[in-house]
């Protein structure tokens, strides 16, 4: 059979066709990961309760608060692959490669113990209403022992998106989707589950995304090639992942620290005001996936330039990539928004809960690409290898603030619109704050780039 390549060469020619074919599939594939939450969203709350909406909606600040370090280390995993393949050093990417699938796993393990464990006790410190509270404990258990896949997943897709392959995983995830929505509605509707079905949909379907991605990189050619016999942790590759990663797994931890209060906030105004909050927050999620997509984007490009010490490229990537996430950002932000009565229609029948799901459009949505412009710009940093510099910065201009503002602004005028207002508000000066210290590094880098090493030769499946 004849060999396809699915790489990007971000290293030499125009850039903006070679983004644009990257992100267009991650952003895809973004979607389609989320639709594994909507389509838990929309079974219970059409066919089971608005209680049992609320139980699942309620658990995504709090899950991605215990997962976003470990998700943070697959950021760690796509950043040294990509340096190292852009540098063309075939036996440091071959040991990457081995080092994040085993540390996947690793990680996977640790947090089903975390996850089960702490379920209820996190749940109860966040004020989860006491109609509530059973159901989300419930979700939560399940949808950790999934965790081990989960972790596969997510490192296997950061490694094939360092060599520029973001196609294989659409196609691994709309597998995955349909199965998910499938078994969602037969769990739900003719098992008669609620909860505990849509959890066990979720991670059977998760279970056979990264069962695919683990046999496309036993299948691949070249220094990504996965040879399970081989696996093995390599100090100094698991310290360089570690040392990028874990810094971007904090700030994903401290954003989701401050997205817990917020949402231990909107708990005090009850399970409607939850429901309205979780189906808002669903679909600013699809907006939020298509700029993420362009915050990859950003990471890998400038990754794979800076490891072959193509210094130029990097300042043009950083401005396609501000462009096109503002783009994306302000075209899907206000389209959300324009639209809200029939996607939040999708969520819930409820007057009160579509009326609560538009308060919070209105304030978070409009200025969703301020978020996008704050991620761009980490991920052009995180790429040159400055990872902690973003953490400090994000915790002080985003996690700091929105805290401040809960216990000061939000405590003297307790409305969810003065809750919600703390979003824009904090996205714009860590933002500003991001710039100036990209303009910083940029300074110290070399003035002049070097010889581009001979092209490797391409990933392919057989």
């Amino acid at each position: 059979m004849a060999k396809r390549s699915y790489e990007v060469d971000m290293c030499r020619g125009p850039l903006l066709g070679k983004i644009l074919i990257f992100a267009f599939p991650l952003m895809l594939s973004g979607i389609l990961q989320l639709l594994f939450n909507a389509a838990d969203i929309v079974v219970v709350g059409r066919f089971a309760s608005s209680q049992a909406l609320a139980a699942v909606g309620s658990t995504g600040a709090l899950i991605n608060l215990i997962i976003n370090v470990f998700i943070g280390l697959s950021v760690g995993a796509n950043v040294l692959v990509a340096r190292y393949y852009g540098a063309g050093e075939k036996e440091q990417v071959s040991q990457a490669v081995h080092t994040s699938v085993l540390l996947s796993l690793l990680c996977g393990v640790v947090l089903i113990a975390v996850g089960v464990l702490l379920a209820r006790p996190l749940l109860e410190l966040m004020g989860t209403p006491d109609d509530v509270i059973d159901m989300s404990a419930t979700y939560m258990r399940i949808y950790f022992c999934g965790m081990p896949v989960v972790m596969l997943y997510n490192f296997g897709a950061a490694i094939l998106r360092s060599v520029g392959d973001t196609k294989r995983p659409l196609y691994f995830l709309i597998v995955a989707g349909l199965i998910n929505v499938v078994l969602n509605l037969f769990f739900v509707i003719v098992c008669g589950m609620d909860v505990d079905g849509v959890a066990l949909a979720t991670v059977i379907s998760q279970v056979v995304s990264a069962g695919l991605i683990l046999l496309c990189l036993m299948r691949m050619e070249g220094p990504c090639h996965l040879d399970l016999h081989k696996l093995h942790i390599y100090k100094d590759k698991m310290w360089q992942i570690v040392r990028v990663g874990l810094p971007a797994g904090l700030q994903g931890c401290i954003f989701s620290i401050s997205n817990v209060l917020i949402q231990s906030s909107v708990n005090s105004f009850g399970s409607v005001a939850m429901a309205g909050n979780t189906a808002a927050s669903n679909i600013e999620g699809f907006v939020y996936n298509g700029m993420n997509a362009i915050y990859q984007t950003a990471l890998s490009f400038t990754s794979q330039n800076y490891g072959a010490r193509q210094y130029h490229r990097i300042s043009r990537v950083m401005r396609l990539c501000l462009a096109l996430v503002t783009a994306v950002g302000l075209g899907l932000g206000l389209t959300a928004v324009l639209l809200h009565t029939q996607l939040l229609g999708i969520y819930s029948s409820d007057p009160q809960v579509i009326a609560y799901g538009t308060m919070r459009m209105r304030f978070v949505a409009t200025l969703y690409f301020l978020c996008g412009i704050m991620d761009v710009m980490a991920g052009v940093m995180r790429g040159m290898g400055y990872s902690i510099l973003p953490m400090i910065v994000s915790l002080t201009g985003a996690c700091g603030l929105r805290i401040l503002w809960i216990f000061t602004l939000f405590a003297a005028n307790r409305t969810l619109s003065m809750l919600y207002v703390s979003y824009p508000v904090s996205w714009f000066i860590t933002a500003l704050a991001h710039l100036g210290c990209y303009f910083w590094v940029r300074r110290k880098m070399p003035r002049e780039d070097a010889p581009l090493p001979e092209p490797e030769p391409v990933a392919s499946i057989h």
